[in-house]
C-alpha cells in the first residue's frame, strides 16, 4: 500500500500539472467579464488565477521529478498543459491590449498603438515557437533521441507564464478598484510604465527566437537525415535556412528600431539594435559551425574569396540594421526639434554620410581576400551602430526637453556620427572580434548582461552603454598584441 505522505505528494504534483489550463480558462472568463462590465472584482480574480497558474508552472517540474520520476505520461502531460495554457493566455493578452487601447483615452497615442502591434507580434511568435518546438522534439523522439528534461535549460518556458501574467494585469487594468491590500499590489502591475513593458516584451521576443534557433540546432540533425537521404547539396541548402532566418531577424530588429524611434521610444530602439547585434553574432557562428562559410564539396577551387547567398544576405541585413537604421534614427531625432539653430545643422548630409560609409565598409569586408582571423579591419558596423545608438539616448532626452545644453548635444551628435563613419573605414586599425571573446570568456557575457539589466531601469542606461562601448572603441590600443590563433577561437574549451 502506498504511504499516505507519498500519496498526498503525488496528488499535489498532479494538481500542479493539470490545473493550469483551467486556471487560464478562468482568467479568460474574468477578462471577458472585465471588458463587458469594467468590474474590478473580475480583474482581481483574473490576475489572481493567472498568478496561481504561474506559481504552479514554476514548481510543477520539481514535484514531477520528485514524486513521479518514472511517469512518462506525467512529463508528456506537462508539455500538453503548457501548450494549452499559452494557447489561452496569449491570445487573451493580445485582445486585452487592443481593448485597452480602444477604450482608455490616455493610451490612445502613437506609442500605445505601437504597443498593441508589438504585443500582437509577440503573442503570434510565442504560439509559433510552441508548435515548432513540439514538431522538432517529437520528430527527434521518433528517431530514438531521448528528450531533454532539465528545467533549468527551458528558459523560454520559465519566463513565458510570468510575462503573460504581467501583460494580462496591465491589459485589463481597471482603475476604479476597492481599497484593499490585494488590489493595491495588483494595480501596481497595471500601472507599469510602458518603457518597462517594452523592455520585458523585447527581451521575451529575443528569447523566443533564440529558443527556435536552439531547437533547430539541437534536433535539426534528425530532421535532415530523414529528408535529404544522403544528398549533401540538398542538405547544405536546407541547413542554410537556419542562419539565413537569423539574418532576416537581424534586419527585422533594425526596421523595428526605426519604427520605435518614429514613435518616440529611443531607449527601446537601442535595445532592438542590441537584439540585431545578437542575431548577427548567432547567424555567423551557426554558419561557421554548419560549414556554410566554406565552398561546397563539388565547387571548383579558386583563389577568390567564396561569396555565398548567405553572406550577401548578411551584408544586406547589416546594412539595414547597422548602417541605414542609425542614420534614419539620427535624422528623425534631429528633424523633430523645432529650433532654428538645430534645423540649420547639416544633419541630413551627416546621416547620408554615415549610411554610405557604413555600406562601403561592408562591401570592403565582403571582398577582402586577406582577412585577419579574430580581428576586424576598421570598426565593425554592429559596434559602430551600438556606440552611436547609446549616444542617441541622452541626445534624445536633451533634444526633446530642449535643455540648455540642447545645441551642444546636437553638435556632439554630428561630430560623433562623422567620427564613427571614418573609423569604420580606417582599415589599418584592427578591432578584436568581441563576439568570439564573449564565447571564450563567459564571465564577460554574464557581467555585461547583469550590469545592463541593472542600468536599463535607471536614467543612466545610455551613459553606461556609451562608456562600455567607448572602451571597445579604444580597445586596439591594448588588443593588438593578442595572437590571431587565440583571437579566432569561439569556445573556452579550445582557448
Amino acid at each position: 500500500m502506498m504511504p499516505k505522505k507519498l500519496f498526498i505528494s503525488q496528488n499535489v504534483a498532479m494538481i500542479l500539472v493539470y490545473s493550469r489550463p483551467f486556471l487560464a480558462f478562468a482568467g479568460m472568463i474574468c477578462a471577458i467579464s472585465v471588458m463587458l462590465t469594467r468590474n474590478p472584482i473580475f480583474y482581481i480574480l483574473g490576475v489572481s488565477f493567472l498568478f496561481v497558474a504561474m506559481t504552479f508552472d514554476l514548481v510543477d517540474g520539481w514535484f514531477d521529478a520528485r514524486f513521479l520520476p518514472h511517469s512518462k505520461l506525467s512529463h508528456l502531460a506537462d508539455r500538453i498543459m503548457d501548450k494549452s495554457l499559452y494557447s489561452i493566455l496569449f491570445p487573451v493578452v493580445a485582445v486585452g491590449t487592443l481593448w485597452q487601447y480602444s477604450t482608455i483615452v490616455e493610451v490612445q497615442t502613437k506609442q500605445g498603438f505601437l504597443h498593441v502591434i508589438f504585443v500582437l507580434i509577440l503573442c503570434v511568435t510565442v504560439l509559433i515557437r510552441d508548435n515548432f518546438a513540439h514538431f522538432m522534439r517529437n520528430f527527434a523522439i521518433r528517431k530514438g533521441h531521448e528528450e531533454e528534461r532539465s528545467e533549468i535549460t527551458r528558459l523560454r518556458t520559465i519566463v513565458a507564464t510570468p510575462v503573460g501574467a504581467i501583460l494580462y494585469a496591465n491589459a485589463f487594468y481597471v482603475p476604479e478598484g476597492p481599497e484593499s491590500p490585494l488590489y493595491f499590489w495588483i494595480s501596481w502591475l497595471g500601472n507599469i510604465p510602458m518603457r518597462v513593458l517594452f523592455f520585458i516584451e523585447i527581451a521575451f521576443l529575443i528569447i523566443n527566437f533564440g529558443s527556435i534557433a536552439a531547437y533547430s540546432r539541437k534536433y535539426g540533425q534528425y530532421f535532415l537525415d530523414e529528408l535529404c537521404l544522403g544528398d549533401e547539396i540538398l542538405r547544405r541548402r536546407i541547413l542554410a535556412f537556419f542562419p539565413n532566418a537569423l539574418t532576416v531577424m537581424n534586419a527585422t530588429m533594425g526596421i523595428l528600431a526605426i519604427v520605435f524611434v518614429y514613435s518616440g521610444r529611443v531607449r527601446e530602439a537601442f535595445l532592438l539594435l542590441i537584439g540585431a547585434a545578437l542575431f548577427d553574432k548567432l547567424d555567423g557562428s551557426l554558419a561557421r559551425k554548419l560549414g556554410l562559410t566554406e565552398p561546397p564539396p563539388n565547387a571548383k577551387k579558386t583563389k577568390k574569396k567564396y561569396i555565398s547567398f548567405g553572406s550577401i544576405l548578411d551584408d544586406i541585413s547589416d546594412a539595414v540594421s547597422f548602417c541605414i537604421a542609425p542614420a534614419v534614427i539620427f535624422y528623425l531625432m534631429m528633424s523633430k526639434v523645432e529650433d532654428p539653430l538645430i534645423q540649420s545643422l547639416p544633419y541630413e548630409w551627416v546621416s547620408i554620410l554615415y549610411a554610405g560609409l557604413g555600406i562601403a565598409r561592408l562591401i570592403y569586408f565582403t571582398l577582402d581576400t586577406t582577412p585577419i582571423p579574430g580581428f576586424f579591419k576598421g570598426l565593425p558596423t554592429p559596434a559602430a551602430a551600438l556606440f552611436v545608438g547609446a549616444f542617441f539616448i541622452p541626445l534624445a532626452y536633451n533634444l526633446e526637453n530642449q535643455t540648455v545644453y540642447m545645441h551642444i548635444w546636437g553638435y556632439l551628435g554630428i561630430g560623433l556620427m562623422i567620427l564613427i563613419s571614418i573609423l569604420m573605414n580606417v582599415y589599418p586599425i584592427h578591432y578584436l572580434h568581441f563576439g568570439r571573446l564573449m564565447s571564450r570568456k563567459p564571465w564577460i557575457t554574464r557581467s555585461t548582461v547583469l550590469a545592463g539589466v541593472i542600468f536599463v531601469f535607471t536614467p543612466y542606461f545610455g551613459y553606461f552603454a556609451f562608456t562600455y562601448l567607448l572602451v571597445y572603441i579604444l580597445s586596439p590600443l591594448f588588443t593588438w598584441k593578442i595572437p590571431t590563433e587565440i583571437a579566432s577561437k569561439e569556445s573556452r574549451s579550445t582557448s
